[in-house]
C-alpha cells in the first residue's frame, strides 16, 4: 500500500515540475544556468551612439536624385525644347511632333489638346476639315493663323489620343509655363481636355466666363470654347461657339 502511495506521490511531483517548467518557458526563460552571473533586473544598456563622422543611412545609398532641370526661360528656347526634348509626355523616337505656329506677339494664344492623326501627317495643328472650319471661325473675328499663336497642350499625340492623369498634369504645367512666356492678352482654350487640365473644370462648367491661368509671369485671362472637331458633328452648337468668340473679341481686338 505504501509503495502505491509513493508512486502516486512521485507522479504528482513530476506533473507539478513539468507544469512549472512550462510556465517559465512561456514567461520567456530559455536558459537555466549561465557560466557568468547576470543581473536580470538591471536595465539594458543604451545602444552605442553613431560616430559623428559616420554618414547618415540615406547617404550610404548614394546621392539624392537631382531636381528636374528648370524649363527654358525664353520663348524661342522653350519652342526648341518642345521640338527636341525626350522628357515630354508621350515622347518616343518615332513619334511626330506638331509644334506651335503663328505670331506670339499677336495678343491672342489659342490652345488645343493634342495633334490629331491627320495633324501629325500634315504637320499642322487643327488641319483637314476641322482646320477649314477653324479658319472660318478666325476670319469671323478678323484673324487668321498668322495673327494668332496656336499651340497644343501636348505637341505629341498619345497612343490612344487621350490624356492619362499624369500626362494631363505634366502637360498643364508646361502649358502654364508656355503661356507665361507668351503673356497674351487672352488665351482661348479649345475643348474639354484642355479645360479640365488647366482649370480643373469640364467645358460645360467653364464656358461663358473669363478665368485666370496662374503663370510664373503673372495671371493670363482665359476663355473656354467648343473645338472645331466637335462643331463639325454638332452644327447646332456653333451658336455657343459664336457667343464665346464675341466675348473674346471684346477683350482682344484685331
Amino acid at each position: 500500500m505504501a509503495t502505491g502511495m509513493e508512486r502516486d506521490s512521485d507522479f504528482t511531483a513530476a506533473e507539478e515540475a513539468a507544469s512549472a517548467l512550462l510556465w517559465w518557458q512561456e514567461a520567456g526563460l530559455d536558459v537555466l544556468v549561465e557560466e557568468a552571473p547576470r543581473d536580470w533586473l538591471k536595465p539594458a544598456a543604451a545602444p552605442a551612439a553613431v560616430p559623428a563622422s559616420a554618414p547618415p543611412p540615406d547617404a550610404r545609398r548614394g546621392p539624392a536624385p537631382e531636381a528636374d532641370a528648370p524649363l527654358p526661360a525664353q520663348l524661342n528656347l522653350f519652342q526648341a525644347w518642345l521640338a527636341e526634348s525626350r522628357d515630354l509626355p508621350f515622347a518616343s523616337p518615332a513619334a511626330p511632333r506638331v509644334c506651335p505656329s503663328g505670331d506670339p506677339q499677336s495678343g491672342l494664344m489659342v490652345l488645343t489638346d493634342m495633334p490629331s492623326g491627320e495633324d501629325c501627317t500634315a504637320g499642322t495643328l487643327i488641319s483637314g476639315e476641322a482646320g477649314r472650319l477653324f479658319d472660318r471661325m478666325l476670319a469671323a473675328i478678323g484673324r487668321d493663323r498668322g495673327s494668332i499663336y496656336l499651340a497644343a497642350l501636348s505637341c505629341l499625340r498619345s497612343p490612344d489620343g487621350r490624356f492619362n492623369t499624369e500626362g494631363a498634369r505634366s502637360c498643364a504645367a508646361l502649358a502654364r509655363h508656355h503661356a507665361g512666356l507668351v503673356m497674351p492678352k487672352a488665351l482661348l482654350i479649345l475643348g474639354d481636355a484642355c479645360s479640365k487640365a488647366l482649370l480643373g473644370l469640364p467645358l460645360v462648367q467653364a464656358r461663358g466666363r473669363w478665368h485666370e491661368i496662374p503663370t510664373h509671369a503673372g495671371p493670363v485671362k482665359a476663355l473656354v470654347t467648343l473645338p472645331p472637331s466637335y462643331l463639325l458633328n454638332q452644327p447646332a452648337a456653333k451658336a455657343h461657339a459664336w457667343a464665346d468668340l464675341r466675348k473674346l473679341i471684346e477683350e482682344v481686338k484685331p
